[in-house]
């Protein structure tokens, strides 16, 4: 299940709706995974020193991902293309942005974008942002450093005001209540599990949570379940809508937030400890949080 069309998420979905597991050491009982096959080191991806001397560093970001990075008029915008550019400001090179569609899993999405590159035509990119850090997952490769968190996210409910003028609905309300939610997302299948489907006939499918929230503005649902950060940066553009946020109790989600970091190739570990103290610098003198409320959204420091 995915919490989002980004499936870069989906390695969340079940630690959120079932639970981690028994607590082992990190990485206890993980097997590393083999080298890429027939592919020298030297060949995968830039060094940093060879980006600080060609002067430009490239980013993988998720297409078509408001709030978070999107082509506006042909030009990238959005949370991680700030990121990315307050990233190489720090190193002094010039931020150059790829965006890219998502892979069926984030495995994928690392093997094509980090750390070995498509199988056709494909390249890597310097550092891909919006990766969510789990450290279970991380003990599953040695080919990619997860560093670099700037953030967090959770699920959330927005509402219309008219419809909840005392408070915000929690997921119990919709076994009455309209709903909107992304196709095949994990709000999705939550809310499909709720009360051997009680809710579904509540629930209205849209293609994105940014689909669901104008739904909402309009009448045809009077919620929607989603990431907050894509549910706050919709509601931006319904100002007039009279539009909230909230973050209930979820009964049967054990991790309703979690982190999003960066990742790097494991063998260039020196340009993920760069990117990291550009990241930290950036969240101790206040500005990535600017970057956050400057479209809109909540700002959660990360875990690091």
């Amino acid at each position: 299940m995915r919490i989002s069309r980004r499936p870069a998420l989906a390695l969340l979905a079940g630690a959120l709706l079932l639970g981690s597991g028994p607590a082992f050491a990190r990485c206890e009982g993980y097997v590393a995974q083999p080298r890429p096959q027939n592919t020298p080191l030297e060949d995968v991806g830039r060094s940093y020193d060879r980006i600080i001397d060609e002067g430009w560093i490239e980013f993988a970001l998720y297409e078509d991902f408001a709030p978070w990075s999107d082509l506006v008029d042909g030009k990238p915008v959005g949370v991680d293309v700030e990121i990315g550019r307050l990233i190489a400001k720090a190193l002094g090179v010039e931020a150059r942005f790829r965006l890219v569609p998502a892979s069926e899993n984030l495995d994928a999405d690392l093997l094509n974008y980090v750390w070995k590159g498509a199988a056709v035509d494909g390249h890597v990119s310097d550092v891909m942002l919006h990766v969510p850090y789990d450290s279970d997952y991380a003990c599953r490769f040695d080919q990619v450093v997860f560093t670099g968190q700037y953030g967090g996210e959770s699920v959330a409910i927005g509402y219309r005001l008219k419809d909840y003028p005392e408070k915000g609905p929690s997921p119990n309300y919709f076994r009455y209540d309209t709903v909107g939610v992304e196709n095949d997302s994990i709000a999705d299948f939550y809310l499909t599990s709720i009360g051997n489907g009680s809710v579904e006939q509540s629930i209205h499918r849209y293609r994105s949570t940014a689909a669901a929230v104008d739904a909402m503005a309009q009448g045809e649902v009077m919620a929607v379940m989603g990431p907050r950060a894509q549910i706050e940066g919709a509601i931006a553009g319904h100002a007039e809508a009279g539009l909230a946020v909230h973050e209930p109790p979820l009964i049967g989600f054990t991790r309703g937030r979690w982190t999003i970091g960066v990742a790097v190739s494991a063998q260039h570990r020196d340009l993920g400890y760069a990117v990291d103290d550009a990241i930290a610098q950036g969240l101790d003198d206040g500005r990535i949080a600017k970057i956050f409320q400057s479209h809109g959204l909540t700002f959660r420091a990360p875990e690091r």
